[in-house]
C-alpha cells in the first residue's frame, strides 16, 4: 500500500484525489493547505482522515510515503523543497517550477537524499501516448520529419488573474505550452535550432507565443499556445512513411489515427478510465516499489531539458518572471 498526501486543495488537487481511487495499492490519508479550513473542506469533500493547516506538518506526518504538489507553480519549489526536507517521495504538478536554475535545485536536493522526485508531466505516463511513442521507434511512420501541435484557450481572463500575472508564472507558456514542447521533445529530443515570438500582455506575459524548433536531423517542430483564442488543441507527427494524429485534447487523447503510405488510416485506440491523473500516479508508486529514485518515463533529464528550452523561449520572447 502507497500512502498518498496531497498538498493543496484546488481543482487540479480534487482531481487527481480523484483518480487516486481507481489505482490499486493507493491509500490518500492526509491533505496539507496554508489554511486549517482549505484542508478540512477538502478532507470532508475527498473522504480524507487527516487535514493539516500547513505544508510542514504535512510533510513531517511519518505514515505518508508520497505527496503530490498541487499548488500553482510559481510555489512548486518551496511546496517541494518542504516535502523533500520532510523524507518524502514527491510528485510535483508540471511545471516543476518557474525556471531551470530552481528545478535543477530540486533534482539535486532530491538526488542528494536519495529520495524520489517525479514532474507530473502526466502527458508521458499516459497509455496511449506511450503506444503512439512505441510505433514512432519501432519506424512505423519511417523518420520523423515534423511535430506539429497547440494549445490555446479562448479567455478572457480579468487583469487580477494569475494567468496575467508575471510575478505567478502567468502567460500561456508554463500553461499550456510546455505541452507542445514536452512533446516535441519526448520524440525528438532536444533541438538545436530555437526561434520564437509572443504577443505579451500590459502586464508583461506572453499571450499569444509561436515557436519553432529545428534538428540538425532536418526535423522541424512547429508549435503555439496561447489564452486568446481556443485552438483545436491537437497534434500530428509526420515521417517519411506515415503520420500520426492525436485529437483534442492530444495530450490526453481518446483515440489516435495512424496514416501509412498505401494504406487505409488506422484508429488506434484508447482504453482510458478516469481523468488521466491516475497513471501518473501508478508510475510513481511502480518506481517506489522497484527503489528507484526517478521515473525512467518522466525522468530528471526530460524536466530539466524542457525546462532548459521554456526559459530560452521566454528569453526571445521577452518574458520575466521577477
Amino acid at each position: 500500500m502507497t500512502r498518498w498526501g496531497i498538498l493543496a486543495t484546488g481543482y487540479i488537487a480534487g482531481c487527481f484525489a480523484a483518480d487516486l481511487r481507481l489505482v490499486p495499492g493507493a491509500e490518500l490519508v492526509a491533505v496539507g493547505s496554508r489554511t486549517r479550513e482549505s484542508a478540512e473542506l477538502f478532507a470532508a469533500r475527498h473522504d480524507v482522515p487527516r487535514a493539516y493547516a500547513s505544508w510542514a506538518e504535512l510533510a513531517a506526518d511519518p505514515d505518508l510515503d508520497a505527496i503530490y504538489v498541487a499548488t500553482p507553480h510559481a510555489t512548486h519549489h518551496e511546496a517541494t523543497m518542504t516535502c523533500l526536507a520532510g523524507d518524502k517521495a514527491v510528485l510535483v504538478e508540471k511545471p516543476c517550477t518557474l525556471d531551470l536554475a530552481t528545478s535543477s535545485e530540486l533534482v539535486e536536493t532530491a538526488r542528494s537524499r536519495g529520495l524520489f522526485l517525479m514532474e507530473a508531466m502526466w502527458m508521458r505516463a499516459n497509455p496511449l501516448l506511450r503506444k503512439v511513442v512505441e510505433l514512432v521507434a519501432a519506424g512505423t511512420i519511417g523518420e520523423v520529419t515534423s511535430v506539429r501541435a497547440d494549445f490555446g484557450v479562448a479567455g478572457p481572463f480579468p487583469p487580477e488573474h494569475r494567468m496575467r500575472a508575471r510575478a505567478l508564472g502567468g502567460g500561456a507558456l508554463l500553461d499550456l505550452g510546455i505541452y507542445p514542447v514536452s512533446l516535441a521533445h519526448l520524440l525528438l529530443g532536444v533541438p538545436q535550432h530555437v526561434h520564437a515570438w509572443a504577443k505579451l500582455s500590459p502586464e508583461g506575459v506572453d499571450e499569444n507565443t509561436g515557436i519553432v524548433l529545428g534538428w540538425d536531423s532536418g526535423a522541424v517542430a512547429t508549435l503555439s499556445c496561447g489564452m486568446v483564442g481556443a485552438t483545436g488543441i491537437t497534434a500530428s507527427i509526420t515521417g517519411t512513411a506515415g503520420r500520426i494524429d492525436l485529437p483534442e485534447p492530444f495530450y490526453r487523447p481518446g483515440a489516435a489515427v495512424l496514416h501509412r503510405l498505401g494504406a487505409e488510416p488506422e484508429a488506434i485506440p484508447a482504453d482510458l478510465t478516469g481523468g488521466g491523473y491516475q497513471y501518473e500516479a501508478i508510475e510513481v508508486q511502480r518506481c517506489l516499489a522497484a527503489g528507484l529514485t526517478e521515473s525512467p518515463l518522466v525522468p530528471h533529464s526530460a524536466t530539466l531539458e524542457v525546462m532548459a528550452l521554456l526559459d530560452d523561449v521566454r528569453a526571445r520572447i521577452g518574458v520575466s518572471y521577477t
